[in-house]
């Protein structure tokens, strides 16, 4: 069986194997991983990309990059963008670091905005609702407008109202404020739910208000992993350009490394975090390096796991302990959480500060302000900061007419129409 979508070849999973001379375990187990994805085609048959699978095969069986931990920087650059929902700073850290200049961050969280002053006391930051702020005096002096915009529900009832039909939502502030200050690209970022949600009608409402306000719209997944980031974290990003100008739109390119969290962890600073209790600790130390639940004991399976033991699903992420030689699982707003467990890999601990930190490619100078949970809160909700490097470095390529770079994609070249709403 062979299905063909956005360039890629899709395959049943014995079918890469035998193209690809690997095991089916193996494919599936890189599945389990979140190495890979697979899809489902009409038949309700599990179909992978032939080239997801080969690259991973590349870069996973040669698991150091032999590159250690290191935050990309560029050259400044006269370029300027306004950044709403901004966090600790990962994604505008990441821009600074690829050459923008930042005229406001906004962010309503005391802790991340204290957290934004602290590192950077020169940037313009706004402790407060969006809601109550009037960008109107920005327009013609900014660049780009970014945002990281909570997926919110929306309200349908057949109105058509595009712009209007978005009120009482984040996603709302976030185009008043393209629509105030007509930016020449405008950036979203979200989880990648966000194709799905809704069975596609929230993005496809995203995009038609911001075609509607005189955007071209295109929008692509990216995984960390490949983008210089010791972590499988998956970001949809959603670039629009104003229809007026003659801009390219690119996306960065995958890289032919992984990151591993050995590497990540070379030479770090001792750090707080939390701790288990003595009995959670104890049942974990049986756990090994990339294992889960299912490697416990069967009686210590059923003491963790009480009534889920019994439920199905894979429920990988319980009792999950990480592995050296491979990118971390996606951060979550706590190490010991129990559906999402992120536990050192050699010591019977959920990960600290500075670990969570460097796997989010945050300097380790950058300092977190609040609580501990509210600083695993700041970092488990950040962009990574390498990952924001890549996406600015391709924005700033876009504002220059250039010509792509190697390490970019170009839209006009390898994406889908935007209105399709196809995965890439």
């Amino acid at each position: 069986m062979v299905t063909k979508m956005t360039n890629s070849i899709y395959l049943t999973v014995s079918e890469v194997a035998q193209k690809l001379n690997l095991s089916v375990d193996t494919i599936r187990r890189w599945d389990k991983k979140g190495l890979i994805k697979s899809i489902r085609d009409e038949y309700n048959y599990r179909l992978f990309s032939i080239d997801e699978v080969q690259r991973i095969q590349e870069k996973y069986l040669g698991t150091a990059s032999g590159r250690g931990f290191y935050v990309l920087t560029s050259e400044p650059t006269s370029y300027k963008t306004l950044e709403l929902f901004a966090g600790a700073g990962g994604m505008a850290l990441g821009f600074e670091n690829a050459g923008l200049q930042h005229v406001l961050l906004n962010e309503i969280d005391k802790h991340a905005a204290k957290t934004l002053r602290t590192n950077r006391p020169k940037w313009n930051v706004i402790e407060d609702d969006v809601q109550n702020i009037n960008f109107e005096s920005y327009a013609g002096e900014v660049d780009i407008v970014s945002g990281g915009f909570p997926c919110q529900a929306f309200s349908y009832a057949g109105n058509s109202r595009g712009f209007e039909d978005t009120r009482g939502t984040l996603f709302f502030d976030f185009a008043r404020c393209v629509k105030q200050v007509r930016p020449k690209i405008a950036l979203g970022e979200n989880v990648r739910g966000l194709v799905n949600h809704d069975s596609g009608r929230t993005l496809s409402m995203m995009i038609s208000v911001l075609e509607d306000l005189g955007y071209r719209v295109h929008y692509k997944i990216l995984k960390a992993q490949f983008h210089d980031v010791p972590q499988k974290r998956e970001r949809l990003i959603l670039i629009g350009v104003r229809k007026d100008l003659e801009l390219p739109i690119y996306f960065p390119k995958e890289k032919d490394y992984l990151l591993s969290l050995h590497e990540a962890f070379t030479n770090i600073p001792e750090s707080e975090g939390i701790a288990y209790s003595s009995r959670k600790a104890e049942i974990l130390s049986y756990v090994p390096a990339g294992g889960y639940w299912r490697d416990l004991p069967d009686e210590l399976q059923r003491e963790y796991m009480k009534k889920s033991y019994f439920l199905g699903g894979g429920k990988t992420g319980m009792a999950r302990r990480l592995a050296w030689e491979e990118p971390s699982l996606t951060l979550t707003c706590s190490p010991a959480q129990k559906q999402t467990e992120r536990c050192h890999p050699s010591e019977t601990r959920p990960l600290n500060i500075r670990e969570y930190a460097r796997i989010q490619t945050f300097p380790d100078d950058w300092e977190f302000q609040g609580s501990i949970t509210a600083q695993y809160k700041q970092i488990g909700n950040a962009v990574p900061v390498n990952l924001a490097y890549h996406i600015g470095r391709c924005l700033i390529a876009m504002l220059d007419q250039e010509t792509p770079s190697p390490e970019m994609v170009s839209v006009e070249q390898e994406m889908p129409k935007p209105r399709q709403l196809t995965l890439l």
